[in-house]
């Protein structure tokens, strides 16, 4: 995705203003529109699929039993499915993520968000990780998607990430993924949180993966600010639930489908997550 970054001196010269040369178009297929809260209804979802269209991101992305209905709603759109597996911790046999890899590529889906197996990762059972990454990539490249692997950093120390990134890299995996906006970790007060996609997370992230490899952040990029700040990280994709707020935005920014130079606010240090 073309796109300039530059820093630019403020009128006081003591501090300086971000600023990413991008259009319309490219900010929409910057975002996976995440529909994947349990809670939601088949009205929910459909309402959803509007906005996905309205906006013509790049995918939907959804719980498996939605990919038929999904499918149907979206045709001719140019948004694709985005099916998620192992779905949000990850903890399902590799024999069963492989099945739902492949019934969800068979389905429509055309990319595929997997959660690894966080324990074995943590646990230095990087044979078991990298076999189970090896063969649902395998089984949705065959079927025609692309597979994105969803590391669920808040459980992980950055040597975990690391070594994720280069067995994503060694496998020639499309995408590697922060969270899943669902990895809460319980806090010395008894209150679950996260922080999602952190922006010491993605920097690492993109700096060991191999090119060819895209970063997808997802929880805590909420806002067109946000969203351009990882952009000029180098991340390719976000989860966002913010989809009408951030195109809206950027409209009002006087962002069109011409390059057009913005300034961004960065995401503050210690940002709390969510989509």
């Amino acid at each position: 995705m073309p796109s300039t970054v530059s820093e630019q001196p403020t009128a006081g010269g003591s501090a300086s203003t971000n600023s990413i040369t991008v259009t319309l178009g490219q900010l929409a297929k910057m975002i996976d529109h995440s529909l994947l809260h349990p809670t939601m209804t088949d009205a929910d979802i459909l309402t959803g699929l509007e906005i996905a269209k309205k906006y013509g991101v790049a995918t939907a992305c959804v719980k498996p039993y939605l990919i038929p209905m999904v499918v149907e709603e979206l045709e001719g759109s140019g948004v694709l499915v985005c099916p998620v597996i192992g779905f949000p911790h990850g903890n399902s046999t590799t024999k069963v993520k492989v099945i739902e890899a492949e019934q969800a590529a068979e389905a429509g889906g055309k990319e595929i968000d997997m959660v690894i197996n966080i324990g074995k990762a943590l646990g230095g059972d990087w044979d078991y990780v990298t076999e189970e990454i090896r063969l649902i990539n395998e089984a949705v490249v065959q079927r025609g998607a692309i597979l994105k692997v969803i590391f669920e950093n808040d459980y992980l120390q950055e040597e975990h990430i690391i070594r994720l990134c280069q067995i994503c890299s060694d496998l020639d995996v499309a995408f590697v993924k922060t969270s899943t906006g669902y990895g809460f970790v319980k806090q010395p007060d008894g209150r679950y949180s996260y922080k999602g996609a952190t922006v010491p997370h993605l920097k690492l992230m993109r700096k060991h993966s191999k090119p060819s490899v895209q970063v997808k952040g997802a929880g805590g990029i909420r806002t067109l600010d946000d969203l351009l700040h990882v952009m000029s990280l180098g991340v390719t994709r976000i989860g966002a639930t913010a989809t009408v707020q951030i195109m809206e935005d950027a409209r009002k920014r006087g962002i069109t489908d011409e390059p057009t130079t913005v300034s961004f606010v960065p995401i503050a240090a210690g940002q709390p997550g969510g989509y």
